[in-house]
C-alpha cells in the first residue's frame, strides 16, 4: 500500500442504513478503498456492497465489530462468507487466522490491549509496540489496524514506533478527522487511514458540496500525505534480456530515490541490479523463464507490490509476451501502476517514490 485512503461507511461502529446510496457517491469521488461493519445491515445487503466495490475496481475491507471471542470470529466467518478482500481489526489473531487461513482475505488485526466500545487503544506505548511485533510475526497476519488517535500519549510517536517496529503495512484508524493527523500518520510511515464518521459528518473542507465533495477533498489529502510518506514502497523490476542495459541505466540514475525501498525482481535482473547498485534492497524471485514472472503476477493479485516497472522491447518475440500480458492485466485488475518504458518509469517514481520534506 502507498499510503491510501480508506473510505468506511460507518458511523458509531455500525455499516450505515443507506449505504448502497452513499457508496455511489464514494465512487463518484474517486475513492477505491471501502468498508464497512459486519452489523447495521442483513447479510445480503452488505454482500452486495462488497459485490459493487469489486464491480467498480476498488478493494473491500470488513471492520470487526466485537466485544467477545464469539462475535469476533462470526465476524471472521463474515468476512469470508462476503468475500471481501481484507479484513481489518479485531484482538484474537490466533484464532481469527485459524478461521480465514484458507482464503485470499488480508487481515489487519488491532495492535494493544483494545476496551470500551467505540474503541479505546489503552495501555504504553512499549507495550503497544510490543504486541505489533508478535502479531506482525504471525504467518498470516499481513498488517496491523492500529488505533492510534484512540491513545491518549503521544500519537505521532507511537505511530512512528509501530511502524518502525514491524515490516508489515499499518493502517491507522480511530478519529481521523483533520488534515495534521492525515499528514502525521503519513509521515510516520503509515501503509493508510480510515475515515468514517468524520465524512459522513462533512468535516473536511471541501470544494464540492455533499458526500462526494468530502471524499475528493480527503482523496487531496492523501495525496499530499504521500509525498510526506516514509512507508518504504515494493516495486518490481524486470525487462526482456534487449532491455536490460536501459533499465540498469534507470536504475543508477534513480538510486537516489530508489533508497530505502524494496525492489522485487526476476532472477538475472536482481543480479544485474544488485551489482550495479549494491547498496539497493533488491529481492531476487526465480528467473522469468523459471516462474518469476508469475510470482510477481502473485504480489500484485495480493496487493503486495505498489508498482511495476518492466522494461518490455515490442520490437522483438519473446517467449515471456504471455507472461508480459498476464501481468499487465493483473496490474489494471488490482489498480497497481505499471510502467512499460523508461518514460513512464519516470513519471512513476516522481509520483510514487520522491518524498517531500
Amino acid at each position: 500500500m502507498a499510503f491510501d485512503f480508506i473510505l468506511m461507511l460507518t458511523e458509531n461502529d455500525r455499516t450505515i442504513p443507506d449505504a448502497a446510496r452513499r457508496l455511489d457517491e464514494a465512487l463518484a469521488g474517486g475513492v477505491r478503498h471501502i468498508g464497512f461493519k459486519d452489523v447495521g445491515l442483513p447479510v445480503p445487503e452488505l454482500k452486495r456492497l462488497a459485490d459493487t466495490i469489486r464491480a467498480a475496481g476498488g478493494r473491500s475491507y470488513l471492520e470487526v465489530v466485537s466485544l467477545d471471542a464469539a462475535q469476533e470470529l462470526a465476524s471472521a466467518r463474515a468476512a469470508v462468507a462476503l468475500d471481501v478482500d481484507c479484513l481489518l481489526g479485531g484482538t484474537r489473531a490466533e484464532a481469527v487466522t485459524e478461521v480465514i487461513r484458507a482464503h485470499p482475505i488480508r487481515y489487519y488485526p488491532f495492535p494493544g490491549h483494545i476496551v470500551g466500545h467505540p474503541s479505546v487503544l489503552a495501555g504504553t506505548a512499549d507495550e503497544i509496540v510490543a504486541s505489533a511485533r508478535r502479531l506482525a510475526a504471525l504467518e498470516h497476519v499481513h498488517g496491523l489496524d492500529l488505533l492510534a488517535y484512540r491513545f491518549e500519549g503521544d500519537v505521532p510517536e507511537l505511530m512512528a514506533r509501530v511502524c518502525a517496529a514491524v515490516g508489515k503495512p499499518v493502517i491507522m484508524a480511530g478519529s481521523i478527522d483533520r488534515e495534521a493527523r492525515v499528514l502525521a500518520a503519513a509521515t510516520a510511515g503509515a501503509a493508510g487511514f480510515t475515515v468514517g464518521t468524520a465524512a459522513l459528518g462533512g468535516v473536511f473542507p471541501a470544494e464540492g458540496p455533499g458526500f462526494t465533495g468530502q471524499v475528493r477533498a480527503i482523496l487531496e489529502l492523501t495525496a499530499r500525505g504521500r509525498a510526506r510518506s516514509s512507508a518504504p514502497r515494493r516495486l518490481a523490476l524486470v525487462a526482456h534480456d534487449s532491455r536490460k542495459a536501459q533499465l540498469r541505466a534507470w536504475v543508477l540514475r534513480h538510486a537516489r530515490v530508489l533508497a530505502g525501498h524494496r525492489l522485487i525482481c526476476t532472477g538475472g535482473t536482481g543480479t544485474m541490479i544488485a551489482e550495479a547498485a549494491p547498496l539497493l534492497a533488491v529481492e531476487r524471485l526465480q528467473r522469468g523463464g523459471r516462474g518469476g514472472d508469475q510470482q510477481l503476477g502473485a504480489l500484485v493479485a495480493t496487493g503486495d507490490l505498489d508498482g511495476v516497472v518492466f522494461f518490455a522491447d515490442p520490437t522483438v518475440p519473446h517467449g515471456g509476451d504471455v507472461d508480459l500480458q498476464a501481468l499487465t492485466r493483473l496490474a489494471i485488475v488490482h489498480d497497481i501502476p505499471i510502467a512499460l518504458s523508461p518514460s513512464a518509469a519516470d513519471m512513476l517514481a516522481t509520483a510514487l517514490l520522491t518524498r517531500q520534506e
